[in-house]
């Protein structure tokens, strides 16, 4: 074994994992392969939050099979992440040309599970829970600049359509001072951005000081210098008035929040098991705006949950209208195995599901494409990514409310000598998922 890829489904929290993963098999001696047919271990680090990862999996780790078959048996393709951890080894009946499977609690034993493997027997371990955190591990970072930080792992709100309890477990807080030294090392090692990452970072630290300390947490971890701090996923039942100040307080939180309402129906949240009503979100959503003006704001919205009805349908639209949210992620409902909405037999038809997703989706766009016409003029201080990966000579950023900015750049050259600044771009022009803009200056200081 010399090389690896890996391939990531899912959310922020495996894109962390698999910086790991990544840091573990360089650890060992492997290094990154060009292709991924030419690895000699295969990674897929994946999810099972909804069908269609599950779909992209099999799909994926079944066309490898020829490579196997057709001149490299020796290559060792392992599965990870959620489904690893939900199926074990009963994922070998639907593709038994997998090597190594392991779970979300057991990252630290891929490579002992490669050598394993390379013996020629499955190597499969998965743990019911773990110990440490990913952040032990070592990592390989996709962007130098940007750092992701797990503040917590699993969750304890056991939302009726969600998996996430049962393959993350129970929800754990790392120690407060961990998180603030990472986050040190990090900014020494040169990174502008970090993102603090738990299923609800808002309920960081109940189960190990007994009430929430994610306020304390957000200027503990701005005052160790890093110029950008973002964090996701905000559970609107527990967003804390401390928070919303820390937000309106603090400058390197930035301007943006991802907050997901997932319907509009009080009905419907109630058998979703969320734990407040439309009210208390809209309430939540008067009070950041009044402390944080500008404030942009994303959600997640299912379509199709058992039991919607026009009416319920109806209240989702009027909320999303009466919020105006800047993006929304818009789901069809889709069952997964050991949830309670599994179990409901009021099924949406997928043909009325699918008319209803098409109308909000639709709404979605025009939202959208609102909030981005209202930037076109303002000068933002955008952190640079780096070339466009569609375009070269495009360079893409990101505002502090987290809009992405497209800027045509001489040369490729250019684009990567300002990934990871922080530079004034004048907005020009306006798409429903983007916006474009000119360098209207040098890159620019944030103290």
């Amino acid at each position: 074994m010399t090389s690896y890829a890996i391939r990531t489904f899912g959310c922020q929290m495996n894109k962390h994992d698999s910086e790991r993963i990544a840091g573990l098999l360089e650890s060992v001696g492997l290094t990154p392969a060009g292709v991924l047919e030419e690895a000699d271990v295969i990674v897929f680090n994946t999810c099972c939050v909804r069908e269609t990862a599950d779909d992209r999996l099999l799909g994926q780790v079944s066309s490898l099979k020829a490579i196997k078959t057709g001149g490299r048996p020796d290559v060792l393709i392992a599965v990870g992440g959620c489904i690893g951890q939900r199926d074990g080894a009963a994922l070998l009946r639907e593709v038994p040309h997998v090597d190594v499977v392991f779970g979300t609690h057991n990252i630290d034993e891929l490579p002992a599970l490669l050598r394993a493997a390379a013996l020629g027997r499955p190597a499969i371990h998965v743990l019911d829970e773990g110990e440490a955190f990913a952040s032990d591990l070592p990592s390989v970072r996709e962007k130098p600049w940007h750092a992701w930080v797990p503040i917590t792992v699993g969750c304890d709100n056991h939302c009726a359509y969600c998996v996430v309890p049962r393959v993350r477990g129970a929800e754990r807080s790392r120690e407060f001072e961990n998180v603030v030294t990472e986050v040190s090392s990090l900014v020494a090692d040169g990174v502008v951005e970090v993102t603090l990452l738990g299923q609800n970072v808002n309920s960081y630290g109940r189960d190990r000081y007994g009430e929430p300390r994610f306020s304390d947490l957000l200027r503990a971890v701005a005052a160790t210098g890093v110029r950008r701090v973002r964090f996701a996923t905000s559970h609107p039942k527990d967003l804390s008035d401390q928070t919303i100040r820390a937000l309106a307080e603090v400058p390197a939180l930035m301007p943006y929040l991802h907050l997901p309402i997932q319907h509009g129906s009080d009905r419907i949240l109630a058998a979703m098991n969320r734990g407040y009503t439309r009210d208390e979100y809209l309430s939540r959503v008067t009070r950041l705006r009044e402390a944080v003006p500008g404030i942009a704001l994303s959600t997640d919205i299912i379509v199709g949950f058992p039991g919607e009805t026009d009416e319920d349908f109806d209240a989702t639209l009027h909320v999303v209208r009466d919020v105006a949210f800047d993006h929304a992620f818009t789901f069809i409902y889709s069952p997964r195995e050991g949830t309670p909405a599994a179990a409901m037999t009021d099924s949406v038809p997928r043909a009325l599901a699918q008319e209803r997703f098409d109308r909000l989706a639709q709404l979605v766009r025009e939202l959208s494409f609102a909030s981005n016409e209202r930037e076109i003029g303002a000068v933002r201080a955008c952190l640079i990514e780096g070339s466009s990966k569609r375009d070269e000579s495009v360079l893409s950023a990101r505002t502090p409310e987290n809009r992405l900015v497209h800027v045509p750049v001489d040369s490729p050259d250019a684009a990567c000598a300002l990934a990871g600044t922080v530079a004034d771009i004048r907005i020009t022009g306006a798409h429903p998922w983007f916006l474009t803009g000119e360098l209207a200056g040098r890159p620019v200081s944030e103290s």
